[in-house]
Parts: structure tokens; sequence; C-alpha cells
């Protein structure tokens, strides 16, 4: 598949508004860190806690409009409750802020390229001392949501995955390559990722006996955590949300 398959034009619109993030504690600590993808040398947003580790890690991916601060600040909360965060930048310093632009540069993805990311990612936290290599998870939101159950689908080390209104598939060949428990995120008033094929996932997902725990959150459309996106955004169930992700995490990397 091609990352056009994340088109929804017309849906989200990027504000520049002032916007009160999460604030994390002094003690967080970030860097941008650079590691192999295949022949390529990358770069990704690293957010860490305080202390010597080993720490659980959660790769952080982005939506389509690029590794920008939203995405920064969500390593910053993750690091904050004690997990080593890596956000990755699948469009090599490219940050955009209109849709046209951003579906240009999702548009233009390689696949192939982005699940090498995906995999470089997972090594890269796996060579770092500081990390706990068998709880190492993945978190996206929409485009960013399809790549996170792509890094559960090609990493098969990977310990859990969170898919907040991203792309999924239904292919009884792929499902079974999920090994990690999958928490699923949606709005039921999402016209690019709709209830029936949420369902549809949950059903292949059923059937292969896989892990996993699906919330549809009914008054939402999509992308409704990211409080960037004025005509989308929903404050109360993007808290519900996080509440519902951090709780995931906790049971699947820290115990």
């Amino acid at each position: 598949m091609r990352a056009s398959g994340f088109v929804l034009t017309g849906l989200i619109t990027l504000t520049s508004a002032a916007l009160i993030y999460h604030r994390a504690s002094p003690s967080v600590k970030t860097q941008m860190v650079q590691y192999k993808s295949g022949d390529e040398t990358v770069s990704g947003f690293l957010a860490f806690p305080e202390g010597k580790g080993p720490f659980p890690a959660i790769i952080v991916i982005h939506e389509w409009w690029g590794l920008n601060d939203w995405v920064k600040e969500n390593a910053k909360k993750f690091a904050d409750k004690g997990y080593i965060a890596l956000a990755i930048d699948l469009y090599r310093g490219q940050v955009a802020t209109d849709s046209e632009t951003a579906h240009e540069l999702m548009r233009g993805l390689p696949e192939d390229q982005a699940t090498r990311d995906l995999q470089a990612a997972f090594s890269y936290l796996v060579s770092r001392n500081d990390v706990q290599h068998d709880k190492i998870g993945s978190i996206g939101w929409c485009m960013g949501g399809g790549y996170s159950l792509q890094a559960a689908l090609n990493v098969p080390e990977l310990a859990a995955c969170v898919i907040n209104y991203g792309r999924l598939v239904t292919d009884a060949e792929m499902i079974d390559k999920i090994n990690c428990p999958v928490l699923g995120i949606f709005g039921g008033k999402d016209r690019g990722i709709p209830v029936k094929n949420v369902e549809a996932f949950k059903a292949a997902c059923t059937k292969a006996g896989k892990s996993l725990e699906v919330k549809i959150y009914s008054n939402s459309g999509h992308a409704f955590i990211n409080e960037e996106n004025q005509r989308s955004y929903n404050a109360a169930d993007a808290k519900s949300a996080w509440e519902k992700t951090f709780a995931f995490f906790e049971q699947n990397l820290k115990k």
C-alpha cells in the first residue's frame, strides 16, 4: 500500500494559534539523535526521564504534518511518565502547516522507506543501555496511527501498539504478524477511518486470537486528540484517550 491511503482531504485545518501544551517536569531531557536507517542517516527527537534506567521505550510517530512541536510535546509527556520516547521523522526534516503541503508530503513518502525507518527506530532503542529491550511500544496519530500498526506488523519484538485513528488492515496473513497487545482509538464521526473499517479490523483480530482493545468516541471525528485542529478537537474525549493510552502502556510496558 502507498501512503496515499491516508488521504483525508478537507477534514483538518492546522492553526497557528497559541496553545497550552502539557509541560513536562524539569527532569525530562531532550535531544536530537541520529541513527542508521538502511544506507541513510536519519534523525529523531528523543525525550527521556532522569536516571540511568533501564526504562521502557515508545516509538512516537507523527501525523501527516511531520515532526512538529505537538509531536515533540507528546514525546515529553511519555518521558514524564517514565519512558524513553523517540519521535521519528519520516519526512526528513520537512514540516507542513497547511493541508495541501501535508498531503503532498504524505503521498511522497515511500512505504518501504517508512517501514525501514520504523525498524531502524526500534533497533536504535535496543542499542541503548538505558532502554528495556523487551519493553518497547509504538504510538501514532492519523498517518502515524497507521504506521504504528505497521510497526506491529513489521517488528515482531514490539511489546505494545497504540493506533489513534490510523489506517487499518484486515488481511488474515498480515493480522497474523501482530505479536503484541493493541489499543485502537477512533472517532465515531471519522469519515477517513469509518466505524465499519474499525469493526472489520476488530473482527479480523478476534478471529486470529489477537489482543485488541478498541475505543470508539461516538461524538468525535478524525484527529480529535490534537488541540491544534480547531475543527475536530474534542477536549473531553482527548483527555479520556490519553488516560487510556497511559494505562495501556503502564500495563504492557511496565509490568
